[in-house]
């Protein structure tokens, strides 16, 4: 994620927000996919909340897992912003209507589902009820950035610590570490800890570091 605000550090959150160097999204090297980070004010706060999910655990990829609202861009989205704000009107019920959309970040590339995954950023009032779609969203999380910025609760995690040593050997991974994020207790770790991040940098808060793997994107001849 290269954009970042270039403004006073002593602008709110919210004016920070709205001063990225919002990119004209390049073309996916893999599945094209997208996510929305719907932002909403806090009230009495210099501080904005951020809409995630936790998935369910009966799902075969990113079970149980805490993720950002989004999937793959469908022959009817018009583009990876509509995509985005159609799945979480999907997943929980947020109205596109009510969100400002104001950019889009650097694509960041999936592995695990060849998704090459364009971050959406809009704002909301926050006010509406979500409700969690059960076939895909067993739960909604809703920190706040500066609460994500708390060095109290990142950190960096080993991958065989979070998936096991036998899951972690199993997939070659066990010599890698994510950034990791923790909500009430609840754990947020791999790509969507690694979008946090660069959005957290890129606001000037405090992030735990990336991995230098981090968002790596496939070799794009013959596609």
């Amino acid at each position: 994620m290269t954009g970042t605000y270039a403004g006073p550090m002593t602008d709110s959150l919210l004016d920070r927000i709205a001063g990225l160097p919002f990119v004209v999204p390049a073309d996916p090297a893999g599945v094209p996919a997208s996510v929305l980070m719907a932002l909403a004010p806090v009230d009495g706060a210099d501080d904005l909340e951020l809409v995630l999910v936790q998935r369910p655990d009966h799902l075969r990829q990113h079970a149980g897992q805490v993720g950002l609202p989004g999937g793959a861009v469908e022959p009817g989205d018009a583009d990876g912003v509509a995509a985005a704000l159609r799945e979480a009107q999907e997943e929980v019920g947020l109205d596109p209507a009510a969100v400002r959309v104001l950019g889009s970040l650097d694509r960041a590339y999936l592995p695990v589902s060849d998704f090459d995954v364009l971050p959406v950023v809009g704002i909301w009032d926050g006010r509406a009820p979500l409700r969690p779609n059960p076939g895909e969203v067993a739960g909604i999380l809703r920190p706040t950035l500066r609460q994500l910025a708390d060095p109290a609760n990142h950190e960096t995690l080993p991958l065989r610590h979070i998936l096991g040593e036998e899951v972690a050997h199993a997939r070659g991974v066990q010599d890698l570490r994510s950034p990791a994020f923790w909500v009430d207790g609840t754990l947020i770790w791999g790509f969507t800890a690694g979008l946090l991040v660069g959005l957290l940098r890129a606001l000037g808060l405090q992030a735990p570091p990336l991995p230098v793997h981090w968002g790596t994107r496939p070799p794009t001849a013959g596609r």
